[in-house]
């Protein structure tokens, strides 16, 4: 990957570039490292495993919160969400994208919010994130710059929508990338319904699941399944490269309070029909497909994706992403 710039603010108020932070807290502490857990060449079982064991040992280590803009599209491909919280990861955190699309619960010296993973931070060292303007306001003032915090990731957090699939521009009948939103929690597998079986796609790095041979000319039967054993079966995502398409399938059922990340995996849920709600996960054509049929599933163990390729990301100086309320 190369590695994209943080622009932070410094307690002035000005702005500034920052480098590769080799780990720090207030007052001159340390920041301990809160996983062991390279990004390299994984299982999914182990991402999974070391995503739910950071949110175990929250509180346990010295961890740290700062505040940058963004601009372009964030490590994991979805565009910000609507309430502009979110967090970047350090790369030992991310894993190789094990973490997207999962949920932070974060608490700091003003107050607490629930921001959604959607980037890395290449130059945060191991308990340090770093999150959006908005996210920061909620916890300290911008011009704090640096404040101890302490973070937990969340088990089936309210679900802002239905999931959405997005087929990746690329694809053709040949080569295949799908990016799922509004899951809740990561994902630890993306599978395609084939002739001959169900195809489990590899995970790259920048969070699309990849068939590298393709899975043919669509419509395509997609099932999701996710760290907390929840599965989501969704028929009809056509070959349309660069649409986000709409389903009326949820991974879960939402809108209850989170639970710790460690709590054990609950059985997959049925699925509700809703409205169909598009996720801003990337450039989507004024009239996209009509929403897909969600299909019901049964749990199973697929076979795990290896991170693929990276793609470089755009960081860059811009304007603060507009202020939203917490829905925490």
């Amino acid at each position: 990957m190369v590695p994209g710039r943080h622009r932070h603010r410094d307690g002035r108020g000005s702005s500034r570039w920052r480098w590769p932070l080799l780990g720090f807290g207030a007052g001159g502490g340390v920041a301990a490292a809160v996983l062991a857990l390279g990004i390299g060449q994984v299982t999914q079982g182990q991402a999974c495993a070391a995503v739910l064991s950071a949110g175990a040992a929250g509180g346990t280590s010295a961890q740290t919160a700062t505040h940058y803009v963004l601009q372009g599209l964030p490590n994991c491909s979805y565009s910000p969400p609507a309430d502009g919280l979110y967090v970047a990861l350090p790369p030992p955190e991310y894993a190789g994208a094990a973490a997207c699309g999962g949920y932070l619960q974060v608490s700091g010296p003003d107050g607490s919010v629930r921001v959604k993973v959607i980037d890395q931070c290449p130059e945060c060292a191991a308990g340090h994130i770093d999150l959006s303007e908005p996210a920061f306001a909620k916890l300290a003032p911008l011009s704090a710059g640096l404040v101890d915090v302490s973070y937990t990731y969340l088990s089936d957090p309210p679900l802002p929508g239905p999931v959405s699939v997005e087929v990746k521009q690329g694809s053709s009948q040949y080569w295949l990338a799908l990016l799922a939103d509004n899951t809740g929690n990561p994902l630890t597998s993306v599978q395609v319904e084939t002739p001959t079986g169900w195809l489990s796609l590899a995970r790259a790095s920048y969070n699309y699941w990849i068939a590298q041979s393709g899975s043919g000319p669509g419509p395509f039967t997609v099932r999701l399944t996710d760290t907390q054993g929840h599965q989501a079966t969704v028929s009809g995502i056509t070959l349309s490269p660069g649409v986000v398409q709409p389903t009326r399938t949820w991974m879960y059922g939402g809108g209850s309070d989170p639970e710790p990340a460690s709590s054990a995996p609950a059985a997959p849920r049925a699925t509700a029909a809703s409205p169909a709600v598009a996720s801003p996960t990337g450039p989507a054509s004024p009239t996209g497909p009509a929403p897909s049929d969600s299909v019901s599933s049964t749990p199973g163990v697929p076979a795990a994706g290896m991170p693929a390729a990276v793609r470089p990301r755009a960081r860059a100086a811009s304007s603060p992403v507009p202020s939203a309320r917490s829905s925490c």
